[in-house]
């Protein structure tokens, strides 16, 4: 039997957890890896966004995923260096929020504490051009994760011919699309599903199909592509100027998992088997208009785990036992009978990273229970 070769998923990915004070510019260490992209959220308040950037745009150019808008490039706080272990966040000339992204100890003057969680993963760092596809595109690929940022110019194409490299060198089980130049859908794409189907990461919304977003048949990625097009309204994955980036997952034994599982309505699951010890879950229902739920194992160092994100709200932080979730040794297992991530008979998908393999190379166990 083959055992994954990350022994130490920390080199790819990490929860980090820090509380805004102001200073300017200030260095986040403690990331274990150089990230390539980061994904920040204020915790502590509503109304505030999700903050995605990564490496291949430059860390002073934002999407959020709780919206359609198009990319920020005004300075509130960006991201100036993206280090060997960690970030340096400069201070925002915005004078309402200056630091609101990631380093405010209060956006809103209420006596908050400023509490930030940011979630990052390692690319291939420098990105580099790529012609496997008909679209030439721009990828930063770390093929060790099975992770890539890809950004590209769709060219308006409409059927199933227009595709894009994603440097990877194997087939995806993810694909999160947002057109940065212009207002645009989260398109969430996976092999759970089958890309004749959608997701909105930015909507509660149950997922679509025939929509086209990636080509007019929904075609399932090669090694070497995906599948774009202009012919899907909202969801457009390839209008003629528009730009757009492209966050590509393809699955790593011991390291990452996407796929599916039902609700059981109990409280003593359902179960669902990853082969480690996850570190953070995202978990939506299919079938219906529920959020996207995120758990962490910082945020939550202990089960049962109760504070949740969510990938579509700008709602602060929510503990609730209505969201009770146990993350094991193996896996994961919801506490609760909601509709969120447990309803009886109901369908979800989920994308998961590891805190460390249930085993490691050469067999030697590696998890514990939690």
């Amino acid at each position: 039997m083959a055992y994954t070769t990350i022994d130490d998923p920390t080199k790819f990915f990490s929860t980090n957890l820090w509380v805004g004070d102001d200073t300017s510019p200030r260095t986040l260490t403690g990331f274990g890896h150089q990230p390539d992209f980061v994904w920040a959220r204020y915790r502590d308040s509503g109304s505030l966004n999700h903050v995605l950037t990564d490496s291949v745009r430059g860390g002073d150019k934002m999407v959020f995923s709780n919206s359609n808008a198009a990319e920020d490039t005004k300075s509130h706080g960006e991201i100036t260096s993206f280090n060997s272990d960690g970030i340096t966040v400069a201070d925002g000339t915005n004078a309402t929020y200056p630091r609101l992204y990631f380093n405010d100890d209060d956006p809103f003057g209420g006596g908050t504490a400023g509490n930030y969680v940011g979630w990052s993963w390692k690319g291939g760092g420098t990105a580099v051009s790529n012609g496997d596809g008909s679209i030439t595109s721009t990828v930063s690929a770390d093929t060790t994760a099975g992770f890539s940022i890809v950004t590209y110019t769709g060219n308006g194409t409409n059927n199933d011919s227009a595709t894009i490299g994603h440097g990877l060198g194997v087939t995806l089980d993810a694909i999160i699309v947002k057109g940065t130049s212009h207002t645009a859908n989260w398109i969430y794409g996976t092999s759970a599903l089958g890309y004749n189907s959608r997701l909105q990461l930015n909507n509660n919304v149950a997922k679509a199909d025939g929509t086209y977003a990636f080509g007019v048949s929904g075609v399932t990625p090669s090694s070497t592509t995906f599948t774009v097009s202009a012919s899907s309204g909202d969801d457009h994955t390839n209008a003629s100027s528009n730009t757009y980036v492209a966050y590509c997952f393809a699955e790593k034994k011991g390291y990452s998992k996407f796929g599916s599982y039902t609700g059981n309505g109990n409280a003593d699951g359902a179960f669902v088997y990853t082969g480690f010890e996850p570190a953070w879950v995202m978990v939506k229902v299919t079938n219906d208009a529920d959020n996207w739920h995120i758990i962490d194992n910082k945020r939550n160092p202990f089960n049962t785990m109760d504070s949740h994100l969510f990938a579509n709200l700008t709602i602060a932080e929510a503990t609730t036992s209505s969201y009770n979730f146990d993350m094991l040794s193996n896996g994961f297992k919801a506490r609760s009978t909601n509709n969120a991530f447990n309803a009886s008979g109901k369908p979800y998908i989920y994308m998961a990273f590891a805190e460390k393999p249930f085993v490691t190379e050469g067999t030697k166990a590696a998890g514990t229970a939690r």
